[in-house]
């Protein structure tokens, strides 16, 4: 009877131990990817794939300092990159600002030559 009961207590305590495990697993799995932040070279491939769609582009760069992004009351971390390409045979700059957590252009802008 004694040896029953332990194995029972045994049984429980581990069912205990591997749900609390697994909570926490998911739990950090959550608040790390909540957290994370694209590279500056995944977004400048971003970008540079949606210039591809209409047409070659000539270079890129990117800024690898993430800068501080304010837009009334949401604040946000981005890049700021730029693209080089032809058009109409003269060579024609954009520069952009991304959101550093998706990666989505949040401004561009044709620079005057």
């Amino acid at each position: 009877m004694e040896n029953e009961n332990q194995l029972s207590l045994f049984k429980g305590g581990l069912v205990l131990g591997l749900g609390v495990g697994l909570v926490g697993g998911v739990a950090s799995t959550l608040w790390v990817k909540k957290r994370q932040r694209l590279s500056a070279d995944a977004v400048l491939n971003t970008v540079k794939g949606a210039f591809l769609k209409e047409g070659p582009i000539e270079g890129s760069w990117i800024n690898f300092e993430k800068q501080p992004l304010r837009k009334f009351a949401v604040h946000s971390e981005g890049y700021t990159g730029g693209i080089t390409r032809l058009e109409d045979g003269k060579l024609v700059s954009y520069e952009f600002l991304a959101d550093a957590k998706t990666g989505t252009v949040l401004d561009i802008q044709r620079l005057k030559e």
